[in-house]
Order: C-alpha cells, then sequence, then structure tokens
C-alpha cells in the first residue's frame, strides 16, 4: 500500500521494464523520504520500542534514527516513554551472565539478547543491579568487590563507573530519590555491612559510607523500596534502612514472613511464596495498613507452577511479572513469565488477573529482572 511522502519501488515485474532501464539497487522497501528530518523523528518517536528492531531494517536511514539518542530525546519530550523489561539471565552451559530484553507484541512478548553488551563481568561474590530512569546500574561483583558499571538502555552501551568507594560483597541495591543505595558486606571485614551512595545525577559516589548497627546475616534475597525506605532481608530477620538520618532497624510485622525476591506496586510488596510443602500463594504486604494479604484470583495459574526457591517477582509498569520455573530439570529448566495486573478491592482485598502467560527460555537461571524507561 502506498503512503503519501514515500517514494516506494514499484511492484511491476521486470519482464515490463524498458530495455536499457537498470533496477535500482535499494531494497524493495521505503528507500527515501520527502518529509522533514525532524518530522520524520516525530513520527518514529510515537511508535513502540519493540518495532524498532523491524524498522531498522526497512533502511540505513531508519536505522541511524532509532539508534540515535536524538529519538529517544524526542520520546520523552512527547511523552511517549515506556516501560521495558530487561533481563539478566545465566547460560548454565557457558555460565555467562547476559542482558535480553522482552519485547511485548500483544499476548506473545518474546526474549531477546541484546547482541552489542557483552557479557558481564562475574566474579565469587553476587552482584547487585538496580534501574534508574533509562539506565541500569551493576555493582558489587569482580574479584575485589569493587566493581560498579552502568548499561545504557538508549545506546545499549556499558560503561564503567568509579570504583565503590568500600570494596562490597553480597550486595543489594536500590533507587530512592535518584541515588542509588548498596547494602553489602566490606570485602576486607566480612562482619561489617555499610551502605555507600551513588548519585545518579553526578555520575558520582557520595563520600559519606554508613556501617550497620544491626547484625545481619547475608542478604541475598533481594530489596525493596517503600515510602523512601529500603527493605531487605537474610535468612531470618528483615531490616530496614532510612537514608534520612542514616538509620537501620527491624520490621517484625514483615518478619511473620519468609519474603524474598519481592517487588513493589504502588507501594505494596508482593512475594511469591512456593516452597516445599507450602501452600502456593501470592502474597502482599500493606505499608500502611500493616498487614500480610494473600492475593487473589491467581489459582489456575499457580497450581500449575513448580515449588521452587529460585522463583521471582518484579514490578512493570504498574503491573506485576511473575517468574517461575518448569519443566524436567534434567532436560534443561524453563523459565516462564506471568504478566499480572492488580486490583484493590473492597474491604481491601487484592485481586490480579493474568494478561499473559508464557515460555521465555530453557537452559538459563534469572538473576534480575528491571524495569527500565525508555
Amino acid at each position: 500500500m502506498l503512503r503519501r511522502g514515500f517514494l516506494l519501488r514499484s511492484k511491476t515485474s521486470s519482464k515490463t521494464l524498458a530495455p536499457k532501464e537498470v533496477p535500482p539497487s535499494e531494497p524493495p522497501f521505503l528507500t527515501t523520504t520527502s518529509l522533514p528530518h525532524d518530522i520524520v523523528v516525530n513520527i518514529l518517536a510515537r511508535v513502540p520500542r519493540s518495532h524498532y528492531p523491524k524498522l531498522s531494517l526497512v533502511s540505513k536511514y531508519f536505522r541511524s534514527i532509532v539508534r540515535s539518542r536524538e529519538i529517544y530525546a524526542r520520546r520523552s519530550s512527547l511523552g511517549c516513554t515506556e516501560h521495558c523489561l530487561y533481563l539478566i539471565l545465566s547460560n548454565l552451559r557457558t555460565k555467562e551472565n547476559r542482558c535480553y530484553i522482552l519485547l511485548r507484541n500483544g499476548s506473545h512478548p518474546r526474549l531477546v539478547l541484546v547482541p552489542s553488551l557483552p557479557a558481564l563481568p562475574r566474579g565469587p561474590y553476587r552482584s547487585s543491579f538496580a534501574a534508574a530512569g533509562s539506565k541500569i546500574y551493576m555493582f558489587g561483583d569482580g574479584n575485589d568487590g569493587s566493581t560498579a558499571l552502568s548499561i545504557d538502555c538508549e545506546s545499549h552501551t556499558v560503561r564503567s563507573l568509579p570504583s565503590m568507594p568500600e570494596p562490597l560483597v553480597y550486595t543489594v541495591a536500590d533507587v530512592i530519590d535518584g541515588r542509588i543505595y548498596a547494602i553489602g558486606r566490606d570485602n576486607r571485614d566480612l562482619d561489617k555491612m555499610m551502605v555507600v551512595v551513588f548519585n545518579t545525577e553526578t555520575q558520582t559516589w557520595e563520600p559519606e559510607k554508613t556501617t550497620s548497627d544491626v547484625e545481619a546475616g547475608d542478604m541475598y534475597h533481594g530489596s525493596v523500596v517503600m515510602a523512601g525506605k529500603m527493605y531487605t532481608k537474610d535468612f531470618d530477620s528483615s531490616y530496614v534502612y532510612e537514608p534520612e538520618g542514616r538509620k537501620w532497624g527491624t520490621d517484625e510485622v514483615m518478619n511473620s514472613k519468609e519474603w524474598r525476591y519481592g517487588c513493589v506496586v504502588d507501594d505494596v510488596l508482593y512475594y511469591y511464596e512456593c516452597e516445599e510443602d507450602c501452600v502456593k500463594e501470592l502474597r502482599a504486604f500493606d505499608r500502611k495498613e500493616r498487614c500480610w494479604r494473600v492475593v487473589k484470583g491467581l489459582e489456575a495459574l499457580l497450581a500449575e507452577t513448580r515449588s521452587s526457591p529460585w522463583s521471582k517477582t518484579g514490578s512493570y509498569g504498574g503491573k506485576l511479572a511473575l517468574f517461575f520455573p518448569k519443566g524436567d530439570e534434567r532436560r534443561g529448566e524453563e523459565i516462564w513469565c506471568a504478566e499480572i495486573s492488580l486490583e484493590r478491592r473492597q474491604g481491601g482485598e487484592i485481586w490480579g488477573k493474568v494478561e499473559w502467560c508464557g515460555r521465555l527460555v530453557t537452559g538459563f537461571q534469572l538473576k534480575e529482572s528491571l524495569d527500565v524507561v525508555v
């Protein structure tokens, strides 16, 4: 179909060409445009980002636009930014950690490797990730725990950051008001728990360092942010860190559940309880009412999942992404994902609705899911 403003190659058979006519060398797609560059950028900025890989195949001109910083600045000024879900996956065969993006296409999303991004550094300790705007930050891996880098999700490039002011291992990290708070153990004194702060605006580490005054175990189970406070958990207890005042504390109500790998949607903490000999439930902690609830409406979905300590939740543009393993472990474990919309009803009940559910990949382990705005 012809569109105004675009010059398309004719579909006329080669047999009808004049004897001396030379067929054009350009591919049978859009070859040029009579529209001003600024208008083309305005049009493409309104196209969902999941279509950019196909647009880049149309012409070199389109490819240069969808890979430029100009189009992302325009998307921001037009209010056309969107939430994209990035996954850090570990290949069980090669042991490489690579970055993937979940491209949404209706009810059939697909997982795509970001080929321009190299394998992420691996070391003997668990690294932590945090998303702020269009960037992903990684802290605390490497042999000495001082590694820090950022991934630009607009250009899909990696940049090394200044080394952490203290080498930390077993870290968790989260974003509060444009600052990333990384909590971990001092690599030179594993009995010491510390907090260091990275300013995403200045791209520098702040001079203040806070030593924890609570005795906490290793925080393997991630962290979340609610109402400007950072919550994390070891094997026994839940802890709260308040940046204002740099204070530590514990939370007895949260201690009543073994929450792990949780996420926050609309200031409510969610986690998937699926341990052996436990009822499979998606649980919610309401910070304001100081109580735990069970999310209703997901019984059919959860009945199909397998009990596993590696099931995780992630926030995703106001919805919840539930990741869970499925299949035969001996043949290569499958990672499945369900996107769940959440609704609070009268009486405080929370109901979930499965928007889509499907297999993402086989033979990998999920390290982290990150909600990035581009």
